[in-house]
């Protein structure tokens, strides 16, 4: 009774010194760190209320919805060509786990008729993504806690894409983020899993792929990181089996079409260019050297460890000559963020909803590493002008040139 007394009595002793110090630090609670968890479950909870209000009160936008819906009515109706299923908007250009999930969505939306309930699984969606965000800050405390106001509360254009417009991207982000989240807590295997998933709703997400083969083989070397690409690679088979066995070219060139072309007209980042260079191919493989190229000096400069071959990552950890160290939490979000970064810098053309890809990753960029001697006012502000390019509509020749400036601004300083 004595010892239940005790444990008793250190529980309110606990969190009184907890308030105690919250107290006591009242002036520095938003810049600390430490406090990351409180500030971010204050403003997880206000972002309930500011979720409800955006559907209540802000007409929702028809852009994909109702096509979303008829490319998955089709599968329903026993369609399994991908060259034959189409929406209003266009042909589907998916992968099969968009499939599943929209399909899921179909029934539990009344035909998808029931746009508002839609809004609120959407709500759910983004309560969860900001979850496993501010979980991943949590974990690394390089960003200090008033910046989180800027990751939730401050986008229009985040609120937008997830309760407004109910687009699939932030669907494969939420996934994408769970995945990171499971990556952090050594859970590589399941992760993966996870990560396939997230590429079957949108392709966006293997921008993510260059980092991630990076930690696996960092953390296992090349023969234990196989049997992970492996199930990566097994996943997206099973996933669309059912389309394979029927149009497997079709399948494929649709879902995994990496040669899509997009519409000048939607393009935030490229408006400053003449149409004909935008839609060049010559243009087009420019940026993929590019990128290849940014990825390559990052993989030898920035994410491997100083005085270890790049080379020894194909080796088995215990057989390397430097002491093998697992990865950190810092290292392992560096690697993932700055490799979905570079893809976002050289992508063809980024439209509207594309915002979501990189928003969540964007602070700590910013605030991690290189970014030390940059006035927090100065990061701030690359963050405000980010937001308003992202938010100017249509694009104009300097919102994207800002964008490219901003961009390279990260880069400058991750690098």
């Amino acid at each position: 009774m004595a010892g239940g007394r005790k444990r008793g009595a250190a529980a309110p002793a606990g969190l009184s010194a907890t308030l105690g110090s919250v107290w006591r630090d009242k002036h520095l609670v938003l810049f600390k760190a430490e406090y990351t968890g409180l500030v971010a479950a204050v403003l997880w909870v206000l972002e309930i209320a500011i979720n409800l209000w955006v559907i209540q009160k802000v007409a929702y936008t028809e852009i994909d919805w109702k096509a979303y819906m008829d490319e998955v009515e089709g599968v329903i109706n026993g369609t399994y060509d991908y060259t034959e299923l189409k929406g209003d908007t266009g042909p589907l250009v998916y992968p099969a786990g968009f499939v599943y999930i929209f399909t899921a969505l179909y029934y539990i939306t009344d035909r998808g008729l029931n746009i508002r309930l839609g809004q609120y699984v959407f709500a759910v969606f983004y309560l969860i993504t900001l979850l496993l965000v501010f979980r991943i800050y949590h974990r690394t405390k390089k960003v200090p806690p008033y910046v989180f106001f800027f990751v939730c509360c401050a986008s229009y254009r985040i609120h937008s894409i997830f309760v407004l417009r109910l687009f699939n991207d932030p669907v494969a982000m939420m996934l994408l983020f769970g995945a990171v989240n499971l990556f952090l807590d050594a859970h590589w295997t399941l992760g993966c899993a996870l990560y396939s998933l997230a590429v079957s709703v949108k392709m966006n997400v293997m921008l993510f792929a260059p980092g991630l083969l990076f930690l696996l083989l960092s953390e296992f070397g090349l023969i234990k990181t196989l049997p992970r690409l492996m199930l990566c690679a097994v996943i997206q088979l099973l996933l669309g089996l059912p389309f394979l066995l029927v149009n497997p070219v079709g399948y494929m060139s649709r879902a995994f079409d990496l040669g899509r072309q997009f519409l000048f007209k939607w393009t935030v980042n490229w408006r400053f260019l003449p149409e004909e260079i935008f839609l060049s191919r010559y243009f087009h493989l420019a940026l993929l050297l590019a990128h290849l190229t940014t990825l390559v000096f990052f993989a030898l400069r920035r994410w491997k460890r100083p005085g270890s071959s790049i080379w020894a990552l194909l080796k088995e950890p215990s057989e390397r000559k430097e002491t093998a160290q697992k990865l950190n939490s810092d290292q392992i979000i560096t690697v993932l963020f700055t490799s979905n970064f570079i893809g976002m810098c050289f992508c063809r053309s980024l439209h509207y909803q594309f915002y979501v890809w990189y928003f969540h990753t964007l602070p700590y960029l910013l605030w991690s590493g290189g970014v030390k001697k940059l006035a927090h006012l100065l990061r701030v502000l690359i963050l405000g002008l980010i937001e308003l390019s992202w938010n100017t509509y249509p694009s104009t020749n300097y919102s994207s040139i800002s964008l490219h400036v901003c961009h390279l601004k990260h880069k400058d300083k991750d690098a």
